[in-house]
Formats: structure tokens, sequence, C-alpha cells
């Protein structure tokens, strides 16, 4: 037990992750426990269920003590376990027999002799032979024995009686046991006997004990590596336990069902189609205890007779919540699919793992049903799975069955609000059945039933008592708990013991009170607020563990002797849950076989009785989180011995004690032999937050949970994002903590990457919460645990802030759509948001995260989304005509080709009714039905020049539909004051003529438009129903709204209609419809934009791209990719939003939520909290326009970019903007540019213009005109610079100017064929220029100070394909290596797609190729990459030999996307970067190891490494700047290096959050390499030594920052 036990815990728990359980059957079990004469009974259940519960080996004999005849098997001492055994221990014989005291008893502990009787003890043996041979045929290789033959003993010294057990056990040991064993099993050791010691002696037979335990530890974990090896060769056929476990649970409901004709019934006419709709679940609901689980359990076992003979059926039953395959969505699915697909002979390894392809594979399954072989499932008590996976939302639950399938399920009708769900799903009123209670005379009946079947009577008085009872409480657990409680009835048993509760939960306290007094309050008081105060139950062994932890239970329990191990006989709570039967279920929490309460009743009544007492509760989860987090696991705990104890054990040396409880150690993951993570802890992960928080333990909290950086890591590694912002939910409830709130915003911010990727989750922190790095000291630990401990993971860490901050307005990014989301809408309960690209996704809007996800398989995008007024249908349509028609409940989608005949007009728009939808071209309409078939087609019955319908509107409840025509294309010589026209083609009413805008009111009666082009003013008209059926009816003018001389684009009425929206050009106008001024206008409040913005009207816009939020408090309009907020009330506009980088196409206002949702052609949907959007958050520097270009200057640590319209100047300590470089802010077109090496000037090749700027003084110093510039380049140190363009679309120019003067040093010019990048060889001697004449490519050599022209070749090497750049090489690594000294040579390597060919300059002539090298190389020209751009993959080379150094990634397709490779500045990394994945990855040259894989925030146009290679630089599409410091974990002198970061020593005055703003001079911020003043320069000066201290110790080149200061 010591020394074996926790070898063999930790094996199982590490290695197998295997729950290792010993349930003793005798030991601390005192005399006054075995009184009830059911201690054998108990014995023989814990043996079965060892047998049915355990992997390996379940049930072992240990002989340690010989007090009994080894014959009398229900007096022996066993031990089971649940996956592995206890060791073996050999220690001295002593008599059992005693002799029957004087005195009449019927103590068994005194009665012992009674079994010395010969058939008591043949009965007893046969039953010890029949266990054995249980166990030999279920493990037919695992029984082994361990025996010792004890030389010398002194038998003089023994008995008649010790000498007869002496000859029993040498019979079994030498003749029986060998029988049944091969020898093999069986180990023999000598051991001699020691007279004065009466056996073994821990000192003097030291030897023989560890051999004993080194064979029993190495015997059974080979059983348990055999039995797990074959049980994972047998994984597939599990289903069949689970199917058999639920078959037997069915049984038992079964034998006790009584009555409920009228409700299997309806389940019977359900099942054979005679009632209800057949398509549709059948429901069973009632309140707890009313006995739907009997109910459902019915009609499962009668379903087979109410089928016709020749009916095969497939019968599917789970009791939810009752084992580990029924606890949780994802296991649930995948054992109803493995039982259908075998039943059906489909493939079963097809299964998938993920949710949302597991609900369409069961779906996929249930289609196989036929008539001869029809499914019926039935599952019991929804309310019981796990929350985990959005259970409760039923996603998963089929809603539309296909023919010959049926499915009942049962739950509360008031948890989790599953019932409202299923009423949403299930529609037909007569598949409900509603369970009541039993009635007095039914549950009369069944008790009298239950009686008779345990053999058990009342007397009249009894039952007089019972019947009372029952007219209190009829529900069906009620009356178990009374037959529960009356078996234990004795015919003399007094009055006050035969009495009854008369409702369920005093029922379950007076059992809780019985429980009490025959094992004690202290054990079961304490066992059971374990199991209450649990978060998802418990296993037995950690119950154990936790009790043993308990000094109050063991002293208690302890109070006769003093135990070799502190900690609870396994017996005791084994005799607590067989005395509460049925009242427990078995079940599946993080993987581990847990036990919890089955009724939601009991865990009520536990936690009333326990928890009253809140010390009491506290105590509880304390202890609980001081087990999951591993406090005394593999330590002593110390305790104190009691009073008792100390009076009855004076031997006692010390009153107080420590002891080590054999407990785990709780790590957050396990290691394999390789080092990696095999596992996560998840009952670690799920459990210890949960009772930090309901002990008040925030501390503790904080550090070990929240705001650790290894725990965030490993639980996102595991579990979904939403489990970990569950924690921060449930602290928040109870404490508000803004450090906790900002983290959970940033997680929140950060869903769509961490997600996917938990390794970005420092990064993720970081970038978001460095602004908040002096000013919360929580998110300041955490950040310094990512740049420590976040570097295993990822090795990348934003040097600055560069990510959305939480906080402000911005609440989740939606990131999942690999197209832009064209169509987005949001179901009427506020709940959901669908979009839809080339997929449907469906997303939750409390959580932001991805509740379903459902593909159509189109080849097209879909171009818009309509959601059906019930939700239950979207509709939409493709840029290939096709329909998408999507059924959002149940996940199934409708894909309808070939809507339009071949030369007809493209599909513009569709709309979704209930049970109908509507598909419209430019010209013509059409009907559908939700199957996707034509109802009716439609086409124009107008005038003519109404040439295009731009919009269908369905009225609910109605056939009727609104048409919008307008005039699109005019015709020539028809002249109309009019250009739109309102149709309602199934209804008595004349068509309305307007112009410009038109809006409508839900209720299709009002209309707001413009009615004449000579005037723009706003009309409102009016329905006016005609009396006279011959009449049509009427809009009828209602009146004016104001006057307006505006050019209206667009109307949208709020969704109160009180304000009418309206779109111009410069703005946007906002009439309060519901009042009137004293002119009888409207109140107009006029919304400006900012001054250059415009609105550009969408073709055939109805709608403004703007709506307003709730109580009408602000407008929120979109237009290209900001997003602007006025106040309605002046029109004063309070914010713009700037994180999209793209063009947003929808804009939608949720009212209730008060949230406003943006989807824009960057991929994303953002959601803002409107009720955030006065917050200030911390803004990021970036361009308006994508940045093309990066060019890093050398000596200063700065950088400038290139977009279209300007070019940056960046601090790249900061990540500040400094200056935009543009001669005209709406004009000018950016090209090139390039920074000198000190950051003083800059080049620009500007709207065919060469400009050089002074950037000290912001202002142009030189202007040459050149156009159509291909390349700026500097030359010798920066006192030159080139400017290749072209002249003709086959002749360039390359111009030379001197630097910074800007005169012109020398010009030539070359033809070309395609053009390619002018390089400058290793030595800067040279310019090698690729060009081409009618012989074909040639390459030109020119010298680079004069301009020289020194030769052309032709490029002559083997296997010649077209190249596609030059690069220059730094140096032959063959001549370098040939060479004792240092030897640059001139060479070139001209690259083609397959090899790269070295070309000799000086010599003019072909060196060497080297295949598969795409040109970067180190700087010592070492090594190369290899990154193909369509077969993925990336391999380090040796530029030498040509061989693979390290195969960084493996090859694998990935379809064609950009790749940019680079070696860092000093050769230590190589950085990889794949457009596909958005993903940079780094390894390290020397070991091609992976340090890290970072998600980029957008697509990165150009990749840089900084002058001393320890950081990258991106430069992005939405025009941001990022620099990311590469922090190899391996380099401890790193994370003194990221501490160093200006980011992280910034004040909290310098991180304003209105920091950013155009900088006037490089003096207001960042490093500077010119104007500073004296104080600046100093503490410049300061800062730049000590990074250069720290880079000095980190081994890695660093000049820049020092060489600011030049």
């Amino acid at each position: 037990m010591r020394n074996v036990y926790p070898k063999l815990k930790d094996f199982c728990r590490e290695k197998h992750g295997l729950e290792f359980q010993v349930v003793d059957m005798r030991w601390g079990i005192r005399d006054e426990a075995t009184d009830d004469h059911m201690t054998t009974e108990l014995c023989m259940k814990e043996i079965e269920t060892c047998q049915r519960l355990s992997v390996g080996p379940s049930f072992m004999v240990v002989n340690r003590r010989l007090l009994y005849d080894c014959r009398r098997f229900r007096l022996c001492r066993a031990e089971t376990w649940r996956g592995v055994v206890d060791s073996l221990e050999l220690l001295p014989i002593y008599d059992l027999f005693k002799r029957r005291p004087k005195g009449n008893t019927t103590r068994t502990s005194d009665c012992v002799e009674e079994y010395r009787y010969k058939r008591q003890m043949d009965a007893d043996q046969d039953a010890w032979w029949e266990i054995q041979e249980m166990e030999n045929e279920r493990h037919r290789k695992h029984p082994k024995l361990l025996c010792a033959y004890i030389v010398n003993v002194d038998l003089r010294r023994m008995c008649s009686a010790r000498q007869e057990a002496q000859g029993f056990l040498s019979t079994l040991r030498d003749e029986k046991i060998p029988q049944k064993l091969p020898e093999s099993n069986i180990g023999r050791f000598e051991v001699e006997w020691l007279a004065d010691q009466e056996g073994t002696e821990s000192e003097k037979h030291t030897e023989y004990v560890e051999a004993f335990c080194s064979r029993v530890f190495n015997d059974l974990s080979t059983l348990v590596d055999n039995a797990t090896l074959a049980n994972q060769k047998l994984s597939d056929d599990n289903i069949y336990g689970e199917v058999l476990q639920h078959l037997h649970a069915c049984t038992l409901f079964c034998k006790i069902f009584q009555g409920r004709g009228e409700l299997v019934e309806l389940q019977k006419k359900y099942v054979i189609g005679e009632r209800g709709d057949a398509t549709q679940p059948f429901v069973l609901y009632g309140a707890s205890g009313c006995g739907k689980t009997s109910l459902l359990a019915k009609a499962f076992s009668q379903t087979v007779t109410w089928l016709p003979a020749e009916s095969s059926p497939v019968m599917v039953l789970r009791f939810l919540g009752t084992s580990p395959d029924s606890s949780s969505v994802i296991p649930l699915l995948t054992s109803l699919c493995r039982q259908i697909a075998v039943n059906y002979d489909e493939p079963a390894e097809e299964i998938p793992g993920e949710l949302s392809p597991l609900i369409q594979h069961l779906r996929r399954l249930l289609s196989c049903a036929t008539e001869v072989k029809p499914l019926f499932i039935f599952l019991d008590s929804l309310d019981q799975l796990s929350a985990a996976d959005g259970a409760h939302r039923l996603s998963w639950l089929p809603c539309v069955l296909p023919p010959h399938v049926r499915l009942v399920v049962s739950t509360l009708p008031d948890y989790y609000g599953i019932l409202d769900v299923l009423r949403q799903m299930v529609t037909e009123p007569d598949n409900y059945g509603q369970v009541t209670p039993l009635g007095e005379n039914l549950g009369s009946v069944i008790l009298k039933s239950w009686l008779a079947e345990a053999n058990r009577q009342v007397t009249p008085s009894q039952w007089e008592v019972v019947q009372y009872a029952i007219t209190k409480c009829n529900l069906p657990l009620f009356v178990k708990l009374v037959f529960d409680d009356i078996c234990r009835w004795r015919s003399y048993s007094a009055p006050e013991v035969t009495s009854l509760a008369n409702t369920i939960h005093d029922s379950i306290n007076r059992l809780f009170d019985r429980i009490e007094n025959q094992h004690g309050h202290v054990l079961v008081s304490r066992a059971l607020g374990y199991l209450t105060a649990a978060k998802n139950g418990l296993s037995e062994a950690e119950l154990e563990d936790l009790l043993s932890l308990d000094e109050r239970v063991l002293n208690d329990v302890y109070q006769y002797h003093l135990p070799p191990v502190r900690r609870i006989p396994p017996l005791l709570w084994t005799r607590v849950r067989n005395d509460l039967p049925h009242y427990f279920a078995e079940r599946e929490a993080d993987g581990v076989t847990v036990i919890d309460w089955y009724h939601r009743q009991f865990m009520e009544a536990a936690t009333q009785r326990y928890f009253r007492n809140i010390n009491f509760a506290s105590e509880m989860h304390s202890q609980l989180a001081d087990y999951f987090l591993g406090v005394w696991g593999g330590r002593e705990k110390p305790f104190e011995y009691s009073e008792l104890q100390k009076s009855r054990f004076k031997n006692l040396e010390s009153t107080k004690g420590a002891s080590d409880r054999k407990v785990p150690i709780q790590p957050l993951y396990f290691l394999g032999d390789d080092k990696t993570v095999t596992r996560y802890n998840l009952r670690k992960l799920n459990e210890t937050p949960f009772h930090l928080i309901r002990s008040s333990r925030y501390d503790d909290l904080y550090k070990e949970v929240l705001f650790n950086f290894r725990w965030l890591h490993a639980k996102l590694s595991c579990m979904p994002l939403q489990a970990v912002l569950a924690d921060f939910e449930d602290y928040l409830q109870y404490h508000e903590n803004k450090d906790a709130q900002l983290l959970a915003d940033a997680l929140r911010l950060s869903a769509s990457v961490v997600t996917r990727r938990p390794d970005m989750v420092g990064p993720q922190i970081v970038g978001r919460l460095l602004p908040y790095y002096n000013t919360h000291s929580q998110i300041q630990s955490l950040i310094k645990q990512c740049d420590s401990d976040g570097l295993e993971v990822n090795a990348l860490s934003p040097c600055y802030h560069c990510m959305h901050t939480p906080g402000g307005p911005l609440q989740y990014s939606l990131e999942g759509h690999p197209f832009a989301p064209f169509g987005i809408a949001v179901t009427s309960d506020n709940k959901y948001l669908v979009s839809v690209s080339n997929i449907v996704i469906v997303w939750d809007l409390s959580t932001g995260g991805m509740f379903r996800q459902i593909d159509p398989a189109i080849v097209g995008i879909m171009q818009n989304l309509s959601l059906s007024p019930n939700d239950k249908n979207a509709v939409s349509f493709t840029n290939n005509d096709q329909i998408v028609v999507c059924f959002v409940v149940t996940g199934e989608v409708k894909v309808v080709d070939k809507v339009l005949r071949e030369g007809h007009d493209s599909i513009v728009g569709t709309a979704s009714g209930n049970d109908c939808f509507v598909v419209w071209t430019r010209t013509q309409w059409f009907v559908y039905s939700l199957e996707g078939v034509q109802i009716s087609a439609h086409l124009s019955m107008l005038p003519k020049e109404f040439n295009t319908l731009m919009h269908v509107e369905l009225a609910q409840n109605s056939d009727k539909r609104l048409l919008v025509w307008k005039i699109d294309d005019a015709i020539v010589g028809v002249e109309t004051e009019h250009d739109m026209v309102l149709q309602v083609p199934n209804d008595d009413i004349e068509d309305f003529y307007c112009h410009s805008a038109i809006a409508i009111s839900a209720d299709h009666r009002t209309i707001y438009t413009c009615i004449a082009i000579s005037n723009g003013d706003v009309v409102r008209y009016k329905r006016e129903d005609s009396t006279d059926r011959g009449t049509p009816s009427r809009w009828v003018f209602d009146r004016s709204l104001g006057t307006n001389h505006n050019k209206l684009f667009a109307m949208t009425l709020s969704d109160n209609e009180s304000y009418l929206l309206s779109t111009l050009a410069l703005g946007y106008k906002l009439w309060h419809v519901s009042e009137e001024s004293a002119d009888g206008s409207c109140p107009l409040t006029e919304l400006k934009l900012p001054t250059g913005v415009r609105n550009i009207p969408g073709k055939n816009q109805l709608r403004c791209l703007a709506a307003l939020t709730r109580d009408d408090e602000y407008v929120i309009g979109a237009v290209r990719k900001n997003v602007y907020v006025w106040q309605v009330g002046d029109g004063h506009l309070v914010k713009t939003l700037d994180i999209h980088f793209g063009r947003v196409m929808s804009l939608l206002c949720v009212g209730k939520l008060n949230k406003a949702i943006t989807a824009s052609i960057d991929k994303s949907i953002k959601i803002w909290n409107m009720d955030n959007i006065r917050e200030e958050a911390y803004t990021i520097d970036r361009h308006e326009k994508p940045i093309e270009q990066l060019h890093l200057a050398s000596n200063a640590y700065v950088g400038a970019t290139t977009t279209r319209n300007c070019v940056g100047v960046w601090s790249l300590d900061t990540g500040r903007l400094m200056k935009t470089l543009a001669t005209s802010a709406h004009s000018s077109i950016v090209t090139h540019s390039a920074i000198t090496a000190d950051g003083a000037y800059v080049v620009s090749a500007e709207s065919g213009n060469v400009l050089l700027w002074d950037l000290a003084k912001e202002k142009v110093i030189h202007q040459d005109a050149q156009k159509d510039v291909q390349q700026l380049l500097l030359i010798d140190n920066d006192a030159k610079f080139l400017a290749v363009s072209k002249v003709t679309y086959n002749r360039c120019r390359c111009v030379c100017r001197e630097m910074p003067s800007g005169q012109q040093i020398y010009e030539f010019e070359f033809t070309i064929k395609k053009y390619r990048d002018v390089v400058v060889t290793s030595d800067g001697l040279f310019l090698v220029v690729p060009m081409a004449d009618k012989s074909g490519d040639r390459i030109g050599v020119y010298h680079t100070n004069t301009g020289t022209h020194m030769y052309d070749a032709t490029p002559k090497f083997p296997k010649y394909r077209d190249y596609s750049r030059v690069v220059a090489m730094p140096k032959d690594p063959q001549l370098v290596l040939a060479c004792a000294f240092f030897l640059l040579v001139p060479h070139v390597a001209l690259i083609d797609d397959e090899k790269a060919n070295v070309w000799d300059v000086k010599k003019k002539s072909f060196v060497r190729a080297v295949v598969r090298w795409n040109g970067t190389c180190t700087r010592d020209g070492k090594y190369g990459l290899y990154a193909p751009t369509t077969g993925g993959g990336l391999d380090l080379l040796d530029l030498k030999t040509g061989k693979t150094v390290h195969s960084l990634i493996p090859r694998k397709a990935e379809g064609a996307f950009t790749v940019q490779t680079l070696f860092t500045n000093n050769d230590a990394h190589a950085v990889y970067y794949h457009s596909g994945h958005r993903s940079v990855r780094v390894f390290r040259v020397a070991d091609g190891v992976k340090i890290a894989d970072y998600k980029a925030h957008a697509d990165i146009r150009d990749i840089a490494s900084t002058p001393g290679g320890t950081s990258i630089v991106l430069g992005a599409v939405d025009g941001s700047l990022v620099v990311l410091a590469i922090a190899d974990p391996l380099n401890p002198a790193n994370k003194d290096f990221l501490s160093a970061l200006p980011s992280r020593q910034l004040t909290a005055a310098a991180l304003s959050p209105r920091r950013r703003g155009k900088a006037t001079d490089f003096a207001n911020g960042g490093l500077s390499p010119f104007k500073k003043g004296r104080s600046q320069s100093r503490n410049k000066f300061l800062a730049a030594v000590q990074v250069a201290k720290l880079t000095s110790r980190a081994g890695v080149q660093q000049t820049s920052r020092a060489c600011v200061l030049s």
C-alpha cells in the first residue's frame, strides 16, 4: 500500500489517463458498522462493479493477516480496483477463531463460529471459485500468483487451528491455484521465519519486500498495458457496452413501471404514424420526478410489438447523463452514429470528431432507414446533458426526420429553456405529451406491486400511514422514496419509526438523516458535501482522495486505531453509496467517469441541507480547490490528533504529525516519453476556478487561473474559448474587477484567432493589452508571463500595442468566412446572426462564438441573405445563378440549379417567406416553394421604360408581394418625371409612381418618398382601402415632411417607425416623423460626414447603409471602410470607427441588445456594443491604403512604408506613424520609396517624379521628372541612389543621382522583354542588369560608381529556363571553405522555377546550379531556402552541397498562395509567410525547430528583418505596421530584451487613448534620429545603452538603436 499504490496511480493516470481506485473490503470497518448483516452482499456488489468498469484486472485477494479460514469467502479479505490493483505484502499469521461469548446476541462480529459448519464452508468455497472462474474467463491471461514459502517456522508455537489454516493455505497455493494458472503467472519467494517477530520484519526482510513490491508493480503495470492495448484495438466495439448499459437500465425501469396507459398510447400512435407529425420528434415533458424516464423506457420496450411482423426495426436508446458517452453532445452523437452505422452496414470509421460535421453525418445516417428496417431513437432527459457545445440549444437534434425514422425525447419544462426551444423546432401540438403525477390510486397500486415483488408486507396501520403520504404527494420519485423507506420497517417497529414525510424534499432529508445515523454525521455530511459542491460530479477516486485529506473525517474514522497510511478506508464510502441506491448516476465529465446526483431534487435538497451554513460551503469549495490545484500532491499534509486519539493512544510522540496522503499532484497537462503533451488535465481546468470563486479565494484565482498564462494556454488548447470566458463571467458575477473584464473582452476580440490557434494567446494578449501595462497590475503580471512562459509556445511577441484594445465599443470580431460575407441577418429573437459567403455560419450573439456552420457545397459566392419571418429559412443566390435555401433550425440545405433559361438576365435578389420565397432578375420574378420547386413566373406589366426590378418584399401572413421598379436605362425619346414605381401585383391597389427613394412601413400601409423631379421634398402617403369592389384601393397623400433640395439615394424607417433616415452625398437627413413642428413639417436633424468623405450610392440601392440604435439614441452609418456614429438629438458626430480595412457592405442594428453589426469586404464581421460607444479606446496608427513596400533604416530604428497615396515614416520602437509624405493629399500616386541608413532622407517615386525628402525639414529638397519608375535603389553607403523606370514597354532607363543634392551622376538605357530588378553585387562595385535583345536574355554589367558599361553577356547554363529574378550572392561557400581568408566574390544567381544558376560576374561564366533554391540565403551565403508556391513546404538548404539540412515544413498541397521567405539579419532564424493561412512561422536555423507560428491580423504585403535580426517588421493590407520581437526561448537574455522595450516602460500618461495624431516632428514621440533636445538625447542615450547591453548578452548584433544617436 505504502510503496506500490502511488506508483500505480501515477502510472495509470499519466500513461493511460485511467483512474486508479482501490476498494478494500474490510480495512477500517469498525465492528458496529457490520451489524446490519450487509457486509458480504456489499463486497459481492463491489466485485461485480469492478468487473463491469475495470479496463484491466479488477479483483485480487490479499492474504495479509490470516485471521480466518481461507475457505470462508464471505469474510475473506479482498481488494478490488478500477484499472489497477493493490500491491501484495505477506504479514504474520494469526488465529482466526474466537469463542462465542456468553449471552444472547445477534451481532455479526460476535458470531463468527457459525461459519465453521461444513455445509456453510463448502458453499462459501464454491462462491470463491465461482468468482475466480468469472475472473479467469474475463481476463484469461491476467491472473497471477505471488506466494512466499516461509522456512524455519516453529510449528510448536502454533495452535491446532492455526496449523489447520496453514494447511488450507498451502493446499490453495500448491495445488488448487496451479491448476488454474500457468507456471509463468506464478512468482515464488522464500522468506525466513522470525520467531521473535512472528513473521516478517522490515529491516531484516527489506530485500524481500522490495523484490516483492517490484514484481507486483511490474506484473500489474504489464497487465494494465496489455488491457489498455486490447481496449484500444477493440475501441470500435465499445458501442456494444454502451448499448447494453442502457438496455439494462431500461429493463430495470420497465420492471417497476405501472399504469400510465394513456401516455404509452400517445407514444404508440406517434410511433406507428397515427398521431402527430411523423417528420418531427415526439416530446415528453413534466416536472422532476414525474416518471418521464419510466414512460419512455416502457414505450421503447413495446415498440417492436407495435410494428408489423415483417418489420426489423433498429432500436436506439439513451438515458442521457447516465454514462460517459451520453453526458455531452459530441460523445452522444458519436455513439449514436456508431450504433446506426453498424446496424445499416455503413462505415463507422468515417464518423467526424467535430460537432458541425458530426451533426451532418448523423442526418445522413438517418436517411438509411427503410420501410422494412425503420429506425427508432429514444433520448431521455435532454436537460441532463452537459451545457458544453451548445447542448441545450438543441442545434444537434434532428427536428426534420426522414421517412421511417421516429425520435422520442423527454425533458424538464423549466430548465435551460429546452422546452421553449423544442416548441420552436417541433410545431405540431400533437407531438407533445405532458407527464403529470401518478394520482393516489395509481401510486398505491404501484407501491403494492413493488412490495410484492420484494417479498415485503406492511401492517394495516402502517399502510394507512403510506396512503396518507401518497395523498399529499404522488410523484413517482416520491413513491420510490416511500418504497425505500417502508422496506426497512418491521412489523414490530414503533410508530415513531414508521412515519413518512409528505414531500419529496422532506423524504430526501429523512433519508439523509438515516444515512448519517448509520454511517456517522461527519463522514456522510462531508462526502455528500463534496459531491454537491463539485461542478461536474466527482470520480470515486477523487472523492476518496478528498476524504483522505479531510482531517475531521479521518479523526472521526480512526477512533480506535491508527492506520499505516493516513487515508480513508475505501469501503466506508462504498457503504454510503450503496445505501443511496439509484440516486447516483455515473456519467462522463472531462474524460473521467464521475458520480453525481441522478435526480435534480437530490441536488437541491443536499444544497439546502448542507450549504445553509455559508462557512461549511466555503470550506467544501476551498478543499476542492486545494485538491484540484494539487496543493498536497506529492507532499505531506500536517494534522493534529483528536482529543479522543490523544487519550487512547498514550504512546504518541507528538500531538501533531504530517503524512503523505498519496493524492495526485494535478499538473495542467501530462507529458509523454518524448516530452510532448499527451493530454490535458481537464478536471483541474474545469473544477479549479469554480471552487476558488465560491470559496472567495480571489488572490489564488488571479495567480493560478485568470491571470496565469500557462493556465489560459492549456485551457484554450483543449477546450472552446467559451469555457475560458465562462470562468471570467462566473467570477465577475461575484466580484467587480476591471483587469478581469479587460482580459475577458480581449479574449473575445481574439476569438477568431485563439479558438483555432491557442498558441497565439500570448501575442494576442500582449498586442491588445499593452496600453494597460502600467495602470493595471494583474494585466502587467500576465504580460510579463507572456514575455517569459509564453515564449515556449510562440516566440514572436509584439513590440508595441498593435491590435484593437478592449474596453471600447468593439465587442467581437467574427472571422470564419473564407470570402467576404455579402449577406447578414439577425433572428427575430436577437439571439443569432446568420451570415453567408460560400458557406453559411450561424453566430451566437451573446458569446460571439460560431453556433453552426453549414457548407452547401457550391462553386460560387452567395450575394445576399433573406431570412424568413419565423427564422426557419434563409434564402440566397450566388454569382452563378444558383439558389441556396438553408433551413437554419435543422442545418439542412437545398441548392436549386438552372433557375434561369440560357440568355436570361442574372438573378439580382431573393426574398424569403415562411412557406415560399421569391427570386427576381431585372425584368421578371419567380415564386418557389421551400423545396425548390417553381410555383409561378411573372413579367412586368408596367410601361417599358420601367425596366429594372430593384426590390421585392413579401407581406407577412399574406400572399401579397410588394415590387419596386425603377428606370435603370433611359429610353431615348421617352421623358418622365418619375423614375420609380411601387406595385402590389396580388392586391387590388393602384400602382404608385415616385422618384429618388422610397421607404415602406412594416404593415405596408404607409410609404415615404419623393413625388416630382422638380421638387425633392419628402412626403408621406397612406393606403386608403376601397369600399367599392369595382374600385381599386389607392395611396393617398398624408403630409409633407418639409423642404428638401438634396438628391436622396435611399431611405430607411427606424424599427419603431418614429424616424425616417435618408442618404445624401454629404451625409444623412433624419426626420422625426412622429412629431410635427409649428410650420407643419417634421423636425429634421442633419448628420454630416467629415470633410472629404462622401456617400457613393450603390446600384439599385433601396435602403440606407445606416440605422438607429436602441431608444433612437444614435445613428450609425457606414461609408467605405469607416463607421460613423451621430447623436440623434443634435446631429453631433460622436465617434469614427475605423477598424475595418475593407469596404463595409452590410450594417444592422440589434435594438434589444443595443448592438450594431457590420460586415466588410475584409472577410470579417464586427459587433459593436453601443452602450460603450463613448468609451475611449487606444487607437493604432495606420495608413488609409494598404502598405505595398517596406524599407528599414539600418542605423536608425525607423522605417519607410509605401502606399498608393503616400510614404509613411514609422518609429519601430513605438509603432507610431510619425510622418506621411506626399506632395498632394488627394492626387498623389506613390509607387516606391527608400529610407537612408541614418533615417535622415527618403527617396520616393510619386506621380511621374522622383522626390528626395529631408525628414528633419519635412519637405522635398529635390525633384526630377521620371515616369513609370520600377525600382529605387540606395547604393554606395547611401551616397547615391538609382531610379530605374520604363521608357517604353521594352525599354528601360536607369538614372543615378547624388544624395542629398539630387544631382544626376549618370544614366543609361537598356532593352527588355519583361522587367526584372537591377541588383548590386556583394562587393558594391557592379550593377547587374537583366536585359534582352533579339538573340534572347542578356546580362549587362555596369560600374556602380561611374555607370561605365563593362559588358553584356548571354547567360548560358544547363537546362536553361526563363528566370524570374536575379539575386546577389554574399559569397560563394565553396570558395570560402577552400580559402583560409575571407574572400568576397561578385557572384549573382539567376532564379528560375527549378533551380538557382550561379553566375560569376568577373569571369562572365556559369559556376554551378543549386537545385530548388529560391534565392533567399543567409548573409554568409551558407544556407538557402526552398519554398514552392504551389506544392507547399519549406526546406533549409546547404548551398555548398544543395542538400536539405532541415525539412522545416512538410510538403502539402495548399493551393496557389503568396509565399514570402527570408532570413533574419543575424542569420539565426528563417521566416516563412503564407498568405492562405495568413501565418508567419519562424524556425531556428541551428536545429530547424519551429519556435513561432503567428497569425497575422490582416494579409501581409511585405516583411523585413530589423538590422540586428532581433525582430521582424510586417506591412499589412490594412495599412498598419507591426514589429514582432523574435524571443527565442533557448536564449534567457531575450526575456530581459523584451522587458527593456519602450512599450514595457511607458507611463500611463504616455499611453493616452487619444495619442494618435499627426506628428509635427520627430520630437513628439518615439525614437528619432534628429531634432532632439539635450535632455531627450541623454534619456535616449541611456535607453540605447541599456538595450545594447541586453543585446550583447543575447549574443546578437543590434546596432540600430545606438546608431539613432549619431
